[in-house]
């Protein structure tokens, strides 16, 4: 179980979070939408351990979140993280070597064992036909696939998700969402997924989550940070709703370009 204690998030004078508290279950998939510069990745960042709340805590199964991350919680970030140098499968594979040492150099049995383990991750992703090439050789679809099974590598209970799709083709798009979802069920993780797509968000997740500002002051717009204004169970909510909150993100964004 997450349990988030009263989250604030300043820099300087610039509120971004304001005030969230909430309890997630083991096992639940958090979507998480809103405008531009809500404070929905600072938010991920804190549960990566990237970044710590100004005021507030994040506890994992009762204990407070570690102030680094750890194998526990795998993340893939819209823009990719890999070693051009190596090829898919060592990029894989490399994540266990530094689990087990500080240059990343595994031998012998060990140094199988590792790449047994990403050729089976990347088999499980629809990438063994690739395992050989280098991240270049990769379409974009692709390398979203090859950022997954390195966050996969250390088994992570959570996995944390900064808007994975959001570059990539309708079609590709339609196919992640649909090995995100197997891998979900089949690893029994618990997802946070930041999106700008609203119908992402309900098509993923088991819950949905919407940032945006409670209160806003028009001669002082970094005053007031975002909250969770609407914690919804997925498809319990009517199409009023979702109009609704369409809207409110939508004079969120056009309040932030008028006044940013």
């Amino acid at each position: 179980m997450i349990e988030i204690e009263h989250i604030w998030k300043r820099y300087g004078d610039n509120v971004i979070l304001e005030n969230i508290s909430a309890t997630v279950k083991e096992g639940e998939f958090i979507t998480l939408v809103g405008a531009s510069g809500c404070g929905k990745s600072t938010f991920l960042r804190m549960l990566l351990g990237t970044e710590s709340p100004s005021q507030g805590e994040i506890k994992i199964d009762g204990k407070p979140i570690p102030d680094e991350p750890d194998a526990e919680r795998g993340v893939v970030f819209q823009q990719y993280s890999v070693f051009p140098h190596l090829t898919v499968l060592e990029n894989v594979a490399i994540a266990r070597a530094f689990e087990k040492t500080r240059l990343g150099f595994l031998f012998g049995a060990a140094k199988k064992a590792a790449r047994d383990e990403a050729a089976a991750l990347l088999d499980i992703v629809g990438l063994s036909h690739m395992r050989d090439r280098y991240p270049d050789e990769l379409s974009g679809g692709m390398r979203q696939r090859l950022a997954i099974a390195q966050a996969l590598i250390l088994k992570p209970r959570i996995l944390l998700l900064d808007e994975p799709f959001g570059a990539l083709d309708p079609g590709i798009r339609a196919d992640m969402h649909d090995l995100v979802l197997d891998l979900w069920r089949k690893h029994k993780l618990t997802v946070f997924m930041v999106t700008h797509d609203l119908k992402e968000g309900f098509h993923l997740g088991t819950r949905l989550w919407v940032f945006d500002k409670l209160r806003v002051d028009p001669q002082s717009p970094n005053a007031y940070g975002a909250g969770i204004t609407y914690d919804l169970p997925v498809g319990e909510t009517g199409d009023e709703l979702l109009k609704e909150i369409d809207e409110s993100l939508s004079m969120t964004s056009t309040e932030e370009l008028t006044h940013g």
